[in-house]
């Protein structure tokens, strides 16, 4: 069954017409062509903040999803990971450079290489040496496999790998790095994982639907997950590499982070997030850089800063461009990827396919 976009215009009215039509036959087309089984688009622009839902929460539901919907984010998740790290340097908790070993138990042999160790800023550049996934992850389901991933098998990974290169040499992305990333900061802060984002991060932006755990409003909230050929996924658990991709959320709230991105909004992370963006390094592809956790694309005269998720069962973008002070939250419930949609949503120079 085809259904029409909703467009629900959330916080202020804007008009329908400063909607694209174009960004509306996108979303409805991947649904139209069963590729995911709902869409959720968030925008800030000139015309103001609106919201674009198309499809339905779930194959056996029929409510439409909107910007209150509950998606898992996936690697996204590692963006409010590094903002940790940049907070946790502002209020002089720890530096860029302090090695990760030292917030670990001394039982802990972290891995280094001709001397150099494995620092904060290594993991979120994505340059720590470090492999994409531990060795050792050997999930009981491959359905959900990070969920019994613990403290002691990670401790048992590091204290037997041996780098392949020097630590910061090179951008090599790693779910195991930025995992790592989030734990040590909890260990340092003594608490979760999940209580250091929501007291650091969720609470300070007004961010009371995004979360680890879901409360009973958030579970019917939720919308069910998908794989790119819509088969049923399960949702996904984390134990300690929950800062690589723990986090769910809505459009709403992502339109909220972007906005303390971009200085919309009045927000005591500022000059965190403005540290985040200003250490900049080489991915090894054309006009790709890596931040702290952000990527930024130069490219057609403009910087648009971004990152995208995906887990079994849903897909996510965000991004920005500081510039135009524009910002886009595409959240999709199946893993078919939205990317090219949340880039073109930003600048249409970048394209974006109609499937056939």
């Amino acid at each position: 069954m085809i259904t029409r976009c909703a467009l629900l215009l959330v916080l202020f009215m804007t008009p329908l017409g400063a909607v694209s039509d174009e960004l509306h036959d996108l979303l409805q087309n991947r649904v139209d062509r069963g590729k995911t089984v709902g869409l959720v688009a968030a925008i800030i622009d000139a015309d103001g903040w609106h919201v674009i839902a198309c499809g339905r929460i779930a194959k056996d539901r029929a409510e439409a999803p909107d910007g209150e919907t509950i998606f898992e984010i996936g690697s996204v998740t590692k963006v409010f990971t590094s903002l940790l790290l940049a907070d946790m340097v502002e209020r002089g908790e720890v530096r860029l450079d302090t090695p990760v070993a030292e917030l670990l138990p001394k039982t802990v042999k972290v891995p280094s290489r001709n001397g150099r160790q494995i620092t904060l800023l290594d993991l979120s550049m994505q340059s720590s040496g470090l492999p994409r996934l531990p060795g050792n992850l050997k999930p009981a389901d491959f359905m959900n496999p990070y969920a019994d991933y613990t403290a002691d098998k990670l401790y048992a990974f590091l204290s037997g790998f041996i780098l392949p290169r020097d630590p910061g040499e090179k951008y090599e992305y790693s779910n195991l790095g930025a995992g790592l990333l989030g734990h040590a900061l909890a260990v340092k802060a003594g608490m979760t994982y999940e209580q250091l984002v929501r007291r650091r991060i969720l609470e300070p932006l007004g961010m009371t639907s995004t979360s680890i755990t879901l409360s009973e409003d958030g579970k019917k909230r939720l919308a069910a997950g998908y794989s790119a050929a819509l088969r049923p996924m399960k949702n996904w658990d984390f134990d300690v590499l929950a800062g690589c991709g723990a986090l769910r959320s809505t459009a709403n709230d992502l339109l909220r982070f972007l906005a303390a991105n971009m200085e919309l909004s009045d927000s005591p992370l500022r000059p965190a997030m403005r540290r985040m963006r200003s250490i900049r390094k080489p991915t090894g592809m054309p006009d790709l850089e890596i931040a702290m956790a952000w990527h930024i694309f130069t490219k057609f005269g403009h910087n648009i800063v971004w990152h995208n998720g995906g887990t079994m069962g849903y897909h996510s973008f965000v991004g920005f461009d500081p510039e135009a002070k524009k910002c886009v939250a595409i959240l999709s419930n199946s893993f078919y990827d939205i990317d090219d949609i949340g880039l073109h949503a930003l600048d249409s120079r970048y394209p974006a396919a109609m499937l056939n």
